[in-house]
């Protein structure tokens, strides 16, 4: 099991015949400020206000009728469930989303807005999502994995294809990393369309089990993914993802809480968007690497604006945690 470009290349038709094309915008601010050629793209421009959509109309697409009446069936913190629900509400079908017991509530109210039955079920993501793969067993649902799903990481590598069109001249893509899914389709991409553009994974300092697995060659679990993030919040890295990034990624950079809390402040100043904790990652990481990265022309991804109310008064510093 694996992803191709051409998997990606099949996507791209569907992808564009159900969601828009999004803006990739210079910020001349945020550029004058690091000392480098900041670029971002506003992925959260789309229906759900995030990059993954784009994997769930593809998957969508590719179900059997009998599959589609059926339903599916997964787990998430937010961004992956409002994909599918989305997408099963598209194409007709029906969507079952478990989250861990306190999950973001905007995003739960969300999701069951747009149809899907929200379950809520464990400590953390990957005790909903064990969960959620046993009811898949029980009810005949198709389990859709959020980072193990070829039809999802070929979805959201239209995402790269983009931006090769958009910036060919790009240097460096700083691209945040959960389970995986985005990183896995964006390299895809640009591995066969840019191949000397540098692409750089951004994790979360107290969830980083993709970093540690592919530092040390092997599949990591950690024991707590304790991160306001709620897209980078996942104890275990993931076998599909690890495949294709393991030995072609150029590398992964992790940022703290602190980091990742002031790139929200940023994000909302300088580009007027609202940027999730994992969105903010790809900010942080700018920031972190200025440095090394002056003067060069750097991707940074609004990969979500889904950010509750709560996180985002604290973020700017309205209340303490």
């Amino acid at each position: 099991m694996t992803v191709t470009f051409q998997d990606v290349l099949k996507a791209w038709p569907v992808v564009h015949r159900w969601l828009p094309r999004t803006p990739l915008y210079r910020y001349s601010l945020l550029s004058a400020r690091w000392g480098l050629d900041a670029w971002v793209k506003h992925e959260n421009h789309l229906p759900i206000g995030a990059f993954k959509v784009r994997g769930g109309v593809n998957l969508f697409a590719n179900l059997s009728d009998a599959q589609r009446a059926r339903g599916v069936v997964t787990a998430t913190r937010g961004n992956h469930g409002l994909s599918l629900a989305w997408a099963a509400r598209a194409f007709g079908s029906r969507a079952v989303i478990y989250v861990p017991k306190g999950n973001n509530p905007e995003k739960n109210a969300i999701m069951s807005s747009l149809g899907a039955e929200v379950v809520e079920f464990g400590r953390d993501f990957d005790e909903a999502r064990l969960e959620a793969e046993a009811r898949a067993q029980n009810d005949m649902l198709r389990f859709v994995h959020p980072a193990n799903e070829p039809l999802l990481i070929a979805g959201v590598g239209t995402m790269g294809m983009e931006i090769a069109e958009d910036l060919p001249d790009a240097d460096v893509v700083l691209v945040p990393v959960g389970g995986g899914s985005l990183i896995s389709g964006t390299l895809v991409a640009l591995r066969t369309l840019r191949p000397d553009m540098e692409i750089i994974g951004v994790q979360a300092e107290r969830a980083d089990a993709l970093a540690r697995s592919l530092e040390q060659g092997a599949l990591t679990t950690i024991e707590h993914a304790d991160t306001f993030a709620d897209g980078l919040a996942t104890r275990f890295a993931f076998e599909l993802p690890f495949e294709i990034l393991h030995g072609k990624l150029d590398r992964i950079v992790r940022v703290s809480e602190e980091e990742m809390r002031e790139a929200v402040r940023t994000a909302l100043e300088v580009t007027h968007n609202a940027a999730e904790g994992a969105a903010a990652a790809s900010f942080a990481a700018a920031f972190q690497l200025r440095s090394e990265l002056a003067k060069k022309k750097v991707v940074l991804l609004n990969t979500g604006h889904n950010i509750d109310r709560n996180t985002l008064r604290w973020a700017l510093g309205l209340f303490d945690a």
